[in-house]
């Protein structure tokens, strides 16, 4: 199977172009080496280098390909409101030009990625209302220390739980508005083509690899640095945010499983590792890991981030036969043992 992949020479993009070649897929990697992202150019076979808005040179990269698999991104929840423009030419746009060239190319198979940020805050229960959407967080709650969001209705505590592909959507910052935009264009691609697209929700990832010293960065790689400084990771708000998080391998297989399945013509699927920790599980599974000093919960927050978002996986487990291969303390082990590769 001839594959292109773009965004192939980022994190999460270097797994995926290993597991695919370990697979026997003829690959050709397609990516921009924005600099927010490449400290230097990787060294890579079959790599295009080109910007995904360049329509003339998305439809050179196209040329005989069976599958497109789409990580090129923006990430991150951005630095401030500046970002918003760049998000949505970089992600939106970005994704409008492939499809528009997939579908001149009569290309019929697409795998996005895309993120668990799209559902915004998770699931939430009340004891009294049942399911409910909590309201966006406000800044003299979270100034007083009062992280856990209230019911709408009767301002009572919610308990969280998990999140099923089809729950309302509620992207709640620019990268995650570009990222359900990007679901939606391929949706309304599908539709007019005929074509399949499996869009991957991916859980927080980690694990060999992952960007340093970028405000891009997830946490796991934010405290990473930290305890490489010798400084104690830095937990926000409590600490007590639920997150999956999931080891790149296992979001490697997943891509790779995905552009070979016999799956409905637009699939939504999330990828988390299924079980469910903190932040400050994470922190403290670093820091054990590291021999490095306790994380120090700061009780600082972000108004754009989310308190608590988790999800079930049970969908692409029985429907495309997936299951992660890490638990986070594997994972952890895997991401130090790594340092230096």
């Amino acid at each position: 199977m001839k594959v292109l992949l773009t965004g192939g020479a980022g994190f999460i993009g270097r797994h995926v172009h290993a597991q695919l070649v370990a697979d026997g897929h003829d690959v050709t990697v397609f990516d921009s080496l924005r600099p927010d992202v490449h400290d230097e150019p990787p060294v890579m076979e079959n790599l295009i280098v080109a910007d995904m808005r360049d329509a003339d040179a998305v439809a050179a990269a196209l040329r005989g390909v069976d599958v497109v698999i789409h990580l090129a991104a923006k990430v991150g929840l951005g630095v401030d409101l500046d970002d918003i423009d760049d998000y949505v030419s970089s992600n939106s746009l970005g994704t409008a030009v492939l499809l528009r060239q997939l579908g001149r190319a009569k290309i019929d198979h697409f795998v996005y990625a895309s993120s668990m940020v799209v559902y915004g805050e998770g699931r939430y229960d009340c004891a009294q209302h049942g399911v409910v959407a909590p309201g966006p967080r406000r800044i003299p709650d979270l100034e007083d220390g009062n992280f856990e969001p209230p019911c709408p209705y009767c301002g009572e505590f919610l308990q969280p739980g998990l999140v099923g592909e089809d729950t309302r959507l509620d992207p709640r910052n620019a990268y995650a508005a570009s990222k359900l935009t990007g679901e939606h264009l391929a949706a309304a691609w599908a539709r007019e083509t005929g074509g399949r697209v499996a869009a991957l929700r991916f859980h927080n990832v980690y694990g060999p690899g992952m960007p340093r010293n970028t405000p891009y960065a997830g946490v796991a790689a934010l405290f990473r640095s930290s305890l490489e400084r010798g400084e104690a990771p830095q937990v926000f708000e409590d600490g007590r945010q639920r997150r999956d998080f999931v080891h790149v391998q296992d979001i490697a297989s997943a891509v790779a499983l995905a552009a070979q399945a016999d799956h409905p013509q637009f699939a939504a699927y999330n990828v988390g590792s299924g079980t469910v920790h903190t932040i400050a599980d994470l922190a403290t599974e670093l820091s054990r890991a590291y021999d490095g000093p306790a994380p120090v919960i700061t009780g600082r927050y972000r108004l754009g981030d989310v308190r608590h978002i988790t999800a079930t996986s049970d969908r692409i487990k029985t429907e495309l036969g997936w299951k992660p291969a890490y638990d986070l303390t594997d994972g952890v082990a895997d991401l130090v043992s790594s340092a230096g590769r």
